[in-house]
Order: C-alpha cells, then structure tokens, then sequence
C-alpha cells in the first residue's frame, strides 16, 4: 500500500516525540551548493579508498569517493561544494574476500583508470582532508596522490571519543543511526555523504557539530614515544597503557609507540623509565601535526 509522504513524515514526528520510538531515516545525499558572495568559509574533504588489501605499499586503490564541502570556522556546515567518484582496474584479479567486502567486482572496475589531474584539482582547495580512518585511507592517498603529502589531515574515527558523547562505537554505521539516519552503502561515495552528516550532528555534551571537536582535536600537536628494545614479556603492560606495535615493514622502528598530548609527554617517559626499562633512558618522541599525522612517511 502506498502512503502519502506528509501522513508518513507526520508518523515519523509523532513517534519521534515519544520516548518508547526512535526514529532512522534514509540518508539523501545533500545537493551541491554555490557559496555566497563575501561569505567566510573553509574547504575540507571527505574521502574513502576500497583497496585490494591492507598493505598500503603493494596493494591497489580500487575505488575512490570523495565529498567536497565548506565550513565556517566553528565547525558548522555550510553546503556541498561537488562529489568524486571513480573506479580503477588494478593489475591483478579482485580477490573473493575484497569483493566480499566491498562488493567490488573485476567486472566494475575493468577498463577504468583514475584521472590523477582531475583528483589533484578537486583536492587543490581544501584545506583539511578527512577520512573514518585517516591511518589506512592516508598512506594510500598519498601513495597515489603528492598532493595529498601537503594535506592536514583529520581522522573522524580516532580523534573524536564518541563514547564519551553517547555513541556506541566509532563505526560509521553506528554513528550514522546516532544522528537519525540510515544507508544502505554501495559507493565509497556513499560512506562520505554518511560522514558528513555524522560530522553536521550537534553533540549533546558540547552543544557544538562534532566537525567543531574534531578540528580542535586534529590542530592540537601530539607527540609519539617510542618504546624501543622492550621485553617481550612486556607486552601487556604496554599494551593496556595504550602501546600500539609496528612491525618495521613501513620504514619506522619495530616497536611499541604511543601518542600523547604534549603536556603527558613528561609522565609517558617516566612510566617507560620506571616500569619498562627500570633505568634512566631517553625514548626517541616524535611531534607530530595533522601535516604529518597518520602518513606513511613518518
């Protein structure tokens, strides 16, 4: 049976006043903007890659998806400015588990190649680029892509604790039923539009979108401490203090890090120094800015 769309917009605000019903509507891509003469805002970029692995030195960028958007310097979303999308064939088979994944299929993307002038122009602009995990979809970019070497970068996945705001996890999906809505995701593309939206939602615990924190979060220097030369048997202790483990494959040292605020930098150093290697020691620390955060040269 058909439905009037305003009797089913008057059920949806009906049942959206009762605290027995929650309600999800379908995501609709925003249509694209023209900025106003004389108005102050600021371009970002919204990107997600499905790649044929993990390995961001061998493996293929498949697909990109990117939305373009401007922002005034609060952290409030202006308007779309203009949308990417492309395929790209890559030099071997699409494994069964990628497709699985990404729904991608040899068929899709054969015969497409990227057109690097036209994605170096669309990003030319921006001033930030953002993605739901900057720490995977960054060292492809810029693989790819030197214009995206010069980028600040922001990650909505790490640098937001949505936990903390209410959320249940850090999951696009899960954020995007917290703002009211649903997708049914098909594109890189797709997951971009989600993320706007998540990133327009008004927090509870600051009254703010969350663009607003995850810029002030992203401008914030960190620093990283290494904790090289540990014990094995060491293992859990760092980890449960926060410790990640890279295995020397991308060209930085095979050890635990950690990155901290520059304030925590004085304490992080004194835990390795009494609980790690029970001796005075100098961990290498690296400052990072969302220039250098989450790239693959550093």
């Amino acid at each position: 049976m058909l439905h009037d769309p305003t009797d089913l917009a008057a059920m949806a605000q009906a049942l959206s006043q009762s605290p027995d019903y929650r309600i999800l509507r379908r995501l609709v891509a925003r249509p694209t903007y023209t900025p106003a003469a004389g108005q102050e805002v600021r371009t970002g970029i919204l990107l997600d890659c499905e790649t044929t692995g993990l390995d961001h030195a061998k493996d293929e960028i498949i697909e990109l998806g990117m939305v373009k958007f401007d922002y005034t310097a609060d952290g409030r979303i202006v308007g779309v400015r203009d949308t990417f999308s492309a395929f790209n064939e890559p030099s071997g088979p699409i494994s069964a588990e990628v497709t699985a994944l990404t729904g991608i299929t040899d068929q899709m993307v054969a015969g497409h190649r990227f057109d690097d002038a036209a994605i170096a122009a669309f990003v030319d602009d921006a001033v930030i680029v953002i993605a739901h995990n900057s720490g995977f979809d960054r060292k492809f970019a810029e693989r790819y892509w030197p214009v995206f070497e010069q980028k600040a970068w922001g990650c909505s996945a790490t640098e937001i604790d949505w936990r903390s705001h209410g959320f249940a996890g850090a999951q696009l999906g899960y954020l995007l039923n917290g703002t009211g809505f649903f997708h049914q995701a098909h594109r890189a593309v797709d997951d971009c539009h989600a993320l706007l939206e998540v990133l327009d939602f008004v927090l509870p615990t600051t009254g703010a979108p969350a663009l607003a924190l995850l810029l002030e979060t992203a401008r914030k220097p960190t620093m990283r401490v290494w904790a090289e030369q540990t014990a094995f048997e060491l293992k859990d202790s760092l980890k449960k203090r926060g410790y990640r483990w890279n295995d020397g494959s991308d060209g930085r040292p095979k050890s635990w890090f950690r990155d901290v605020d520059e304030t925590a930098v004085e304490d992080e150093i004194a835990f390795l120094r009494t609980q790690i290697y029970t001796q005075d020691v100098e961990p290498a620390v690296q400052r990072l800015t969302a220039f250098t955060r989450f790239s693959g040269r550093i």
